[in-house]
């Protein structure tokens, strides 16, 4: 079971080395610390996590930080959340030996958007209005022939 503390509101400024000697004068452990960086800029983006080594200790780090002052802000401090998928939810897993076509249809990838997933897409996107005269399948007879008198 992970005890990760989320620590969040963090001037750039603040590395691991600042949070260890910060838990350390409160007499507070932790496995490992980590502070998130810009990949590109490696400054910080303004949070970290912390390991704790038992749910215990975990609270006591949550209630030390958690809205403590640092500067002109408030620090934030709760239990760690697992990550999740662009769209809020966690992210569908292929089930085993199916293609990369047919999961991509499955998934309501943009692929054709026919069918029920494309129904369920074109919902999401506010209905109609956002088809711009496309129809879902070939032209009827009657649309064909509309078209010729036209």
């Amino acid at each position: 079971m992970s005890f990760t503390v989320f620590l969040g509101n963090l001037p750039v400024w603040v590395t691991a080395d600042d949070i260890q000697s910060w838990l350390t004068a409160e007499n507070l452990v932790a496995d490992h610390i980590k502070v998130i960086r810009n990949p590109e800029t490696q400054e910080s983006k303004g949070f970290a996590f912390i390991e704790a080594p038992n749910q215990e200790e975990m609270n006591s780090i949550i209630r030390r930080f958690d809205r403590a002052p640092l500067e002109d802000r408030l620090l934030r401090a709760n239990p760690a959340q697992p990550p999740k998928g662009k769209t809020g939810a966690p992210m569908p897993r292929p089930a085993f030996g199916a293609s990369a076509p047919a999961m991509a249809g499955a998934a309501g990838a943009p692929q054709g958007m026919g069918g029920a997933a494309g129904l369920a897409q074109r919902n999401r996107r506010g209905g109609k209005k956002h088809r711009k005269g496309r129809p879902d399948g070939p032209p009827s007879a009657f649309a064909e022939e509309l078209a010729k008198a036209l």
